[in-house]
């Protein structure tokens, strides 16, 4: 019998590198952890990592992670919102 794994059940690590970003930014984890469980959409870039987009007042938050066992964030960076809306 094979069970389905729910991402939005798995463990989220964050790298130093992505809090020095969310610091830089005054992204909360609070937020980044919404955007990963309740992404507006997302989207595959290099290397096989995966992008969350989370639109904000006026920027789009997006998250960069890899995901196994467990997500963890790569990067958050906040992005001019006209760039990605086109996406949604």
């Amino acid at each position: 019998m094979l069970t389905e794994i729910d991402f939005k059940q798995k463990p989220i690590r964050v790298t130093a590198h992505a809090r020095r970003r969310m610091a830089r930014y005054r992204v909360g984890e609070d937020f980044v952890f919404h955007a990963l469980r309740e992404p507006d959409y997302v989207v595959t870039g290099r290397h096989g990592r995966k992008i969350a987009h989370k639109f904000m007042n006026d920027p789009v938050l997006r998250v960069v992670y890899e995901e196994d066992d467990a997500m963890v964030v790569v990067t958050v960076y906040p992005a001019r919102r006209e760039r990605y809306a086109k996406a949604v």
